[in-house]
């Protein structure tokens, strides 16, 4: 919004003041302390967003599960993680979750570009291990067995999955040894 206020040469007030008209009409959403998104961009997925919104976070979990072929399952929400403060951020067109993950678990991601920006994703393996170690934080039951694991590289999420807790080096070994995990450079 300040952005916009200074590329116009006018008063945040009154860019506020029209963004909120517009957001009445449908057009803009508002996601939070002066981000609006417009509308009418047909290809904005809200990615952009999220290291905006919070610059220590990349996108995870079941989002990158589901875009890497692990999980059939779509999700409804981007779903991110931080070594900083969960929370998350609604609006009609985009919905944004920040888990919390310790600060020694915050690496296994890459800098993507778009059109509009750029945001951090973890790289499939790191995503699944994340998923495992929240879940199980949680207390949640973890299906490995309706992931399909078959296009993970097995030396990188045996590598990763030895920096992360017992309990969830020993699930993973478990899923690597009852599937086909691809053996590194094959």
């Amino acid at each position: 919004m300040d952005d916009l206020a200074r590329e116009l040469n006018i008063s945040e007030i009154a860019v506020g003041n029209a963004l909120r008209r517009q957001e009445n009409r449908g057009l803009v959403d508002h996601l939070g302390k002066k981000i609006f998104i417009n509308r009418l961009v047909p290809d904005f997925s809200g990615r952009e967003l999220i290291n905006l919104l919070r610059p220590e976070v990349y996108l995870s979990l079941e989002t990158v599960l589901r875009d890497s072929g692990i999980s059939s399952q779509s999700p409804t929400v981007l779903t991110c993680v931080t070594p900083g403060r969960p929370g998350e951020f609604r609006s009609k067109s985009v919905s944004i979750i920040f888990r919390r993950l310790s600060k020694n678990l915050y690496w296994g991601f890459q800098e993507k570009c778009t059109r509009y920006g750029k945001y951090k994703v973890a790289e499939p393996e790191k995503a699944l291990l994340d998923w495992i170690y929240l879940c199980r934080q949680e207390g949640s039951i973890i299906h490995t067995d309706e992931l399909n694991l078959q296009w993970l590289d097995r030396g990188r999420l045996l590598q990763y999955a030895a920096k992360f807790p017992n309990p969830v080096k020993r699930q993973i070994v478990k899923a690597v040894a009852s599937c086909n995990v691809l053996q590194p450079g094959a």
